[in-house]
């Protein structure tokens, strides 16, 4: 079987799984050239032949992808599409797919419904992911167990979850020790809280910092870590300072090496994303440390669903300073807190639910190969 894969761009995040499905299918590949700030991978590591294409941007905010339309002609027998409505060369493509090209198979890779849209929104979206013939590839449960709700076939919905650079993040946590590096900076045995990413007001990081000043005033002490950069650094480190606790956080800067990355994670105690978490939940599981975020699904990304409530993690309520204060105090009180039983249960969360490994799994199961 021959595959054709077509996407907005090519993350670099998304290399591993897209070097998996290029060795393992007869595979080429469509790419636009990018979105927003979103790093891109080397493509010349893909051996199918790969297409790149300038995404044209349409009034209101829509797209349009060249060379799609003419690939149905093409001796291709799948499609994997982008699941993304704004691209009008998609929906074109699957009518004329189910008009006049039935035999082909086309798959949507998408987020599927979040439960957020407005009521056009809903009608529009639900509309668009009924156009792939043979069915959607979802990020997650959630979405499929909404859409589900909302009279989709479930036959046709599959989770693939996400995934990133997994087998190069498991080659460095077999070297991960703890160590004193926290203790070292701030000079005291606070817990650590952390979190990776850029410093944007859409990540809210502000409530870590008004949680730790409540937890202050209560006589708890906490060290916070925040690895990236961004447009909201100097407000916060102005706040930290306002509420006396500039000595408790360390702004870190920009990292990208995933070795470094891996020794400051993997020796904090609980990563805190107080907007939506993203990636930073897999990000921080799979070097063994728990993820702290909202409780509002509809308005989270799918990695959310890698939080298991004490065990891998645990939700407060969402833009709830008071509640992420309670939700701080709760997980360091627990009884049943115990750092490596954790740690071990971040990992095989990872490990058997957000690997490359098991994504490829989930397309052999319904692209025969």
């Amino acid at each position: 079987m021959k595959i054709l894969q077509v996407y907005n761009c090519a993350p670099h995040y998304r290399e591993s799984i897209y070097k998996l499905i290029d060795s393992t299918f007869d595979c080429d590949w469509i790419f636009g050239d990018g979105v927003d700030d979103i790093k891109l991978m080397d493509t010349s590591v893909l051996k199918g032949i790969v297409t790149l294409v300038k995404n044209k941007l349409l009034p209101g905010r829509l797209y349009w992808q060249p060379e799609v339309q003419g690939r149905l002609r093409k001796d291709y027998d799948a499609f994997i599409l982008l699941g993304e409505a704004r691209y009008l060369s998609t929906w074109l493509f699957c009518i004329r797919a189910r008009l006049f090209y039935p035999k082909k198979r086309v798959f949507f890779w998408a987020h599927g419904l979040c439960g957020n849209e407005s009521r056009i929104q809903k009608a529009v979206k639900k509309l668009f992911l009924r156009l792939p013939n043979c069915g959607i590839f979802l990020y997650g449960n959630y979405a499929r167990n909404h859409m589900i709700q909302e009279g989709f076939d479930p036959d046709k919905l599959f989770v693939i979850h996400n995934s990133l650079a997994y087998d190069r993040q498991l080659e460095i946590r077999y070297t991960l020790r703890p160590d004193a590096v926290y203790r070292e900076h701030f000079g005291n045995d606070n817990p650590n809280l952390l979190f990776v990413g850029r410093l944007t007001r859409v990540k809210h990081l502000d409530l870590i910092l008004w949680a730790m000043g409540l937890l202050r005033q209560e006589g708890r002490h906490y060290n916070l870590t925040l690895i990236g950069g961004g447009e909201q650094q100097s407000e916060l480190q102005a706040l930290a300072k306002e509420l006396g606790l500039d000595g408790n956080v360390w702004f870190y800067g920009p990292c990208y090496d995933e070795v470094q990355l891996g020794h400051m994670i993997y020796n904090a105690d609980l990563c805190v994303s107080p907007g939506n978490v993203g990636l930073t939940a897999m990000h921080s599981m799979v070097f063994g440390t728990p993820v702290l975020t909202h409780n509002d699904f509809a308005w989270q990304m799918p990695e959310f669903e890698a939080i298991r409530e004490g065990e891998t993690g645990g939700f407060f309520e969402r833009d709830n300073v008071d509640s992420l204060k309670d939700a701080l105090t709760a997980w360091f009180k627990s009884e049943d807190y115990d750092r490596e039983r954790i740690r071990f249960n971040c990992y095989a969360e990872i490990d058997q639910n957000w690997t490359p490994q098991f994504q490829i799994g989930v397309l052999k199961s319904h692209l025969p190969y």
